[in-house]
């Protein structure tokens, strides 16, 4: 079937399972993040990923003007900070325990892996940036995965 419906598009692509990460930043205003789907490995000999950030999003706005930024990879448990990053509009770091990474990003406590690196590059495609950051620090912590599938936060069993 060949449909470029906007709701067939997000059923199709829903059937694709992601681990989720929250996408963090200090600006002058104090902590900023958001919840992200789309995110990768880009070189592992240059020790690049990449994320996508909704242009409408504020949180990304903020994050992007302080040049760094923080990727927590979300353990199987954090569904319920998942979804308080992917709200807009409330402060989300709010009863949220964090510590500062080495270049000052927030890391969220519990997550399964840490990241932190510098944006190296930032290309806007639709509704969306496409964002290439250069890694400084790497870490991990024990645990399984938060995963999102077909609409909805899923456990590896």
């Amino acid at each position: 079937m060949n449909s470029f419906d906007t709701a067939h598009r997000k059923e199709v692509f829903g059937h694709y399972a992601t681990g989720v990460v929250v996408i963090t930043g200090v600006s002058p205003d104090g902590p900023k993040g958001f919840t992200c789907q789309t995110f990768g490995s880009l070189s592992v000999d240059s020790a690049l990923i990449f994320f996508a950030a909704s242009t409408a999003s504020s949180s990304w706005q903020r994050i992007r003007e302080v040049g760094v930024v923080g990727v927590n990879i979300l353990k199987s448990d954090q569904e319920p900070l998942a979804r308080v990053f992917a709200a807009s509009g409330t402060d989300k770091f709010s009863g949220v325990s964090w510590f500062r990474a080495p270049n000052g990003s927030p890391f969220l406590e519990g997550s399964l892996a840490y990241l932190e690196g510098t944006i190296r590059e930032v290309t806007n495609h639709g509704d969306h940036d496409i964002v290439v950051a250069e890694l400084d620090f790497a870490s991990t912590e024990p645990g399984d995965p938060l995963v999102y599938y077909r609409g909805g936060y899923r456990v590896l069993d």
